[in-house]
């Protein structure tokens, strides 16, 4: 064997015949010849041209292109290339049928022609098409008809296509042409009043519904619907129903199954009589038979029976609304357990396992419609653990239904949404991505469903779920980032936006806001990067712990404004805009703004670049006269790029900038009128940042005052204590002190309340300003301050009074805590008495020496 440059001869040889049909598939000089054409032709004539000499891929292309042809130049068209067309088709082949009858339905759809223009060139083109042999080019042709009759005038349709169906819908023709006459006959109806629908239509109507091709009968079923909206309530009863009734009976499953669809979906034009007597014991008799001995239709009948139950609402007896609430149940155990005749050992069939899961995701799809039938009471006890099968079902379709309809459950239960939240955790940690995907686009609504709970449970659902829920979305963001489904992750971080809303400000703190960092330094999917940021911007709005603030912010600035990567500098400046969306003009001038202007002077010429863009935005979070010194910046750092700038695309950006920034007009601190919404925009949010912080620092003074209060209570503890271990005179009462002591209980009682009610009645003023923000964040902190440093006045003095107290004998102890029960108002008082009673002692005590 020898071996040559490229391998072995042999492997070369191979090669070689593989490539032989390549070269053979070249086209010939010759086949190159026939296909030139001309290239002086325009584009009518060269369609015309290909159309009667060129082969059949220059022919089809040329109808491919009529929709353009007729843009361009309708009349000629119509008038040279359309007639040509109408030949070629007479032996074309499939491919040609159906690009032509795909051009007529885009013609139709542009409106390129009028509609009399388009009845006369092609309509006769598409009935004489109807009867081909080939059943697909057949049914092309037949939605392009089925599409024009829309648009058709009655007169047009009676005579060139109702007359002529008269005779198509005979036994005598084919299966294929009385099929087609099925579905136009449906069409039709609506177009014309009921008489005439009574008249020319309903006889062959009851003709095709008796046919002998159990094809034909199931198919006239189907058109049933659309005939009984043309005609009315009344004929529908009288001429329909009828028919619908002998279908339902038929020897054939799809005629069994189309007349059992069509009673659904004409529940509504029934009455109540009909309804109860007629439909509902034929539908449940369809369903004891179907489940038994036709599992063939049971797909079908499992998507329908929640529309069913729903429709027949009010007719049950308690019997029948229990076989039916069964008989569901037994549908979404369909193939798992031991129902209709099979168990697991016996199922070896794979379509028939297919299609049990198919039926238990059709009852999944349904869920929703039978807890209205039930009703939010009952669900526990008749659902719940149907509910719970559907949740853990083997098959990732099944789950993926119920996690689609789970928003809606909770709309349903209402205040019995609680019962569901152990499902809510098991889907969001379901192993298959796509069942936690269905739980994102109506997840915000879903949580909030979940925690309030209805009216009254609010707080209790929330105390019940959280533990569990936050749990559960770190290990659901944990699976979807360690994914390659990107568009996932970026959902689900965008989702992350409603938990403000759902959890406290600490657990966002402590389990989500440092995810986010993570997440906008790490990842390498830019979308997603973005989500982060977005989501953290709104964690930061809603922080309620300045503390916890300025750590972000500190982070922001530090790790990505000034962090060594030029990803993260570009990351900060989208941050940024999403803080200009979220926050006020002076929240973003005070914490972010000098850090943005600073990047201007960036190694990177992408970063300086992204800055220069965002400079007409900086611009406009200005306030002139305040922020003067922050404009001076800007226009120093404009002018340093016009200077200094060496990179060509960043300098052409600034000039650009430069002039939309001349154009720009400065907010002032005053309401102006061009402003006028904008500002007021911006005030609220500053309100709100101001409302943040007032109710930081009414619950830090909630909590130093039930400090106080507990502190307090221990001392008094002691001090009682300390009195019952010594030893009084008999001629002081001990009652005094205890009664002092019960006293001043009483009064840090009473500050106390009074502080509590003050803060209460702040925050409740918080809530529902009445005064504008700038008067709020002026006179409000201050009344705070104020009445904190009133209240604790009591506190102070009661202490110190209670400590000199301990620290002297018992009965000046005792006087001391008679005076201090007087109140804080009478300490001179206590003061002077005190010395005249230490005076007259003196005096007794020398009397009594001299008389000794």
């Amino acid at each position: 064997m020898e071996l040559s440059l490229f391998g072995y001869i042999e492997d070369l040889q191979e090669l070689a015949i593989i490539e032989r049909p390549v070269r053979r598939s070249l086209k010939t000089p010759e086949e190159i010849e026939r296909l030139t054409v001309d290239e002086e032709l325009n584009d009518i004539e060269r369609a015309v041209y290909l159309l009667s000499s060129g082969q059949d891929i220059q022919g089809t292309s040329v109808v491919a292109n009529l929709p353009v042809l007729i843009r361009q130049n309708p009349s000629e068209t119509l008038r040279r290339v359309v007639p040509k067309i109408r030949e070629v088709l007479h032996v074309a082949g499939v491919e040609m049928q159906l690009t032509a009858a795909y051009s007529f339905l885009t013609i139709l759809q542009e409106e390129s022609v009028p509609v009399h223009s388009y009845c006369l060139s092609f309509l006769q083109i598409i009935l004489q098409n109807l009867e081909h042999r080939d059943i697909g080019v057949s049914n092309a042709w037949l939605d392009t008809l089925l599409a024009v009759i829309d648009v058709l005038p009655k007169e047009t349709i009676r005579h060139e296509i109702l007359n002529p169906l008269v005779s198509k819908a005979q036994l005598s023709q084919t299966l294929q042409s009385r099929l087609t006459s099925c579905k136009i006959l449906g069409k039709v109806a609506s177009k014309f009043e009921a008489h005439i629908v009574k008249r020319d239509i309903l006889p062959l109507v009851e003709s095709l519904c008796q046919d002998v091709e159990y094809e034909v009968r199931s198919c006239m079923c189907r058109q049933l619907e659309l005939i009984a909206q043309g005609i009315g309530t009344e004929l529908t009863k009288a001429a329909i129903l009828p028919e619908l009734i002998e279908l339902a009976r038929d020897e054939g499953s799809s005629v069994r199954l189309a007349a059992f669809e069509t009673l659904v979906n004409l529940l509504s034009m029934f009455d109540h009589d009909d309804r109860s007597q007629i439909v509902l014991p034929m539908v449940k008799s369809f369903c004891e038979k179907s489940f038994k001995a036709d599992e063939s239709v049971l797909t079908s009948l499992s998507l329908h029976l929640g529309k069913l139950c729903h429709g027949l609402q009010g007719l049950f007896t308690q019997e029948q609304h229990m076989w039916f609430l069964e008989f569901y149940k037994k549908l979404c155990r369909l193939g798992l357990h031991q129902e209709n005749g099979h168990n697991d050992n016996q199922i070896e069939n794979m379509e028939l396992e297919k299609k049990y899961s198919t039926v238990r995701k059709n009852c999944a799809y349904n869920f929703p419609a039978m807890v209205v039938f039930v009703g939010a009471k009952n669900f526990h006890i008749e659902l719940y653990a149907t509910f719970f099968c559907l949740c853990h079902d083997p098959d990732v379709p099944v789950r993926y239904t119920i996690a689609l309809g789970f928003c809606e459950v909770c709309k349903l239960l209402g205040s019995n949404v609680y019962l569901i939240h152990k499902e809510l955790v098991a889907l969001l940690q379901d192993d298959s991505l796509e069942v936690v995907d269905a739980l994102l686009d109506h997840l915000p609504e879903t949580l909030e469903l979940m925690t309030s709970g209805g009216d009254n449970s609010g707080l209790e659902n929330k105390l019940m779920i959280v533990p569990d829920l936050v749990p559960a979305l770190t290990s659901a963001e944990q699976r979807v980032a360690n994914s390659l489904k990107w568009r996932s992750h970026e959902k689900l971080l965008q989702k992350f936006s409603c938990l403000p809303h759902i959890i406290s400000s600490d657990q966002i703190y402590y389990r989500f806001l440092h995810r986010m960092f993570t997440i906008i330094l790490n990842n390498n999917v830019l979308p997603v990067q973005k989500a982060a940021s977005r989501t953290l911007c709104i964690f930061l709005r809603y922080n309620r712990k300045q503390e916890q603030r300025h750590e972000i912010i500190q982070k922001l600035v530090e790790q990505l404004g000034q962090g060594k990567s030029y990803w993260n500098r570009q990351r900060f400046l989208d941050t940024c805009e999403y803080i200009m969306e979220f926050f006020s003009k002076s929240f973003f001038c005070k914490y972010f703004y000098l850090s943005v202007l600073e990047l201007t002077s960036d190694p990177v010429a992408n970063v300086r670049m992204k800055v220069c863009y965002m400079l007409p935005k900086l611009k406009s979070t200005l306030k002139l006269p305040a922020d003067k010194h922050l404009l001076q910046q800007l226009e120093l750092c404009v002018r340093k790029l016009l200077c200094q700038e060496k990179d060509k695309d960043v300098l052409t950006v600034v000039k650009r900038t430069v002039l939309e920034l001349d154009r720009m007009e400065m907010s002032m601190d005053a309401f102006q009128k061009r402003f006028f919404e904008k500002d007021l925009l911006d005030q609220e949010k500053e309100r709100e940042e101001h409302l943040l912080l007032e109710m930081e620092q009414i619950e830090k003074e909630k909590q130093q005052s039930e400090a106080r209060s507990s502190n307090e209570k221990s001392y008094e503890r002691k001090r009682r204590d300390s009195k019952t271990g010594s030893a009084l005179p008999k001629s002081l009462p001990t009652v005094i002190s205890g009664s002092s002591s019960g006293t001043q209980t009483v009064v840090s009682r009473e500050s106390k309340k009074s502080k509590l009610i003050r803060s209460q009645s702040f925050s409740n003023q918080a809530i529902h300003p009445k005064h504008s923000p700038l008067e709020k964040g002026t006179n409000k902190s201050n009344s705070v301050i104020g009445v904190g440093k009133n209240v604790l006045l009591p506190f102070v003095e009661d202490s110190l009074k209670a400590r000199t107290g301990s620290a002297s004998a018992s009965v000046s102890f005792s006087s001391t805590t008679i005076s201090s029960s007087r109140g804080p108002g009478n300490t001179v008082d206590q003061k002077t008495n005190g010395s005249k009673e230490m005076q007259s002692r003196k005096l007794s005590l020398k009397n009594r020496k001299q008389k000794s």
